[in-house]
């Protein structure tokens, strides 16, 4: 099922000039509770290939390219551009464009003392707080690394469980008409 076919319909004048088209209200947003996403049973943890799109991850996860935005929802992505990783070849460019010496550095930093001390994961930086060029721990980070880390936390999403995704749709329904 098309996303915006579940839409309500609205008669909305796009020119100005007095003459109106049906179309879908594209200003209804449901947001996934943090009840959901904190839910374990419910998610399933997935990591993004190199050239995925949500399409394709729709696809291998429920068997059709059609939930591309129940992906998209489940991880709070509205921009595909900027939420979404980017494949190798484009992250390459990505940072060849962004930055004047990619080895540069971009800041210092040093593992904490106290409360998050170690990696959850490999996307995990977490552990590590941000210091001055002159802290005698500080370990420098260039851009090509920060962006780099940028990324792996964009390819570790989560996915609904696809034996919850009929009665999701028809939640998703029911909210959207409201």
């Amino acid at each position: 099922m098309a996303f915006f076919s579940q839409f309500p319909k609205i008669l909305y004048d796009i020119t100005g000039n007095g003459t109106r088209k049906v179309l879908p209200d594209i200003f209804r947003r449901i947001k996934v509770r943090s009840k959901i996403k904190d839910n374990f049973a419910l998610l399933d943890k997935y990591d993004v290939e190199n050239g995925e799109s949500p399409e394709t991850v729709a696809y291998k996860v429920y068997g059709s390219t059609d939930y591309w935005w129940v992906v998209c929802l489940m991880n709070n992505i509205v921009n595909r551009q900027h939420d979404w990783p980017l494949s190798y070849s484009a992250f390459e460019q990505y940072v060849a464009d962004k930055y004047d010496n990619p080895g540069a550095v971009h800041h210092y930093e040093k593992l904490q003392e106290s409360g998050h001390t170690v990696s959850e994961g490999p996307a995990d930086y977490d552990h590590y707080v941000e210091v001055n060029s002159d802290d005698t721990d500080g370990q420098s980070v260039s851009n090509y690394e920060y962006e780099q880390r940028l990324q792996d936390q964009k390819r570790q999403i989560q996915i609904l469980n696809p034996s919850y995704l009929p009665t999701f749709l028809d939640e998703f329904r029911k909210l959207i008409r409201r």
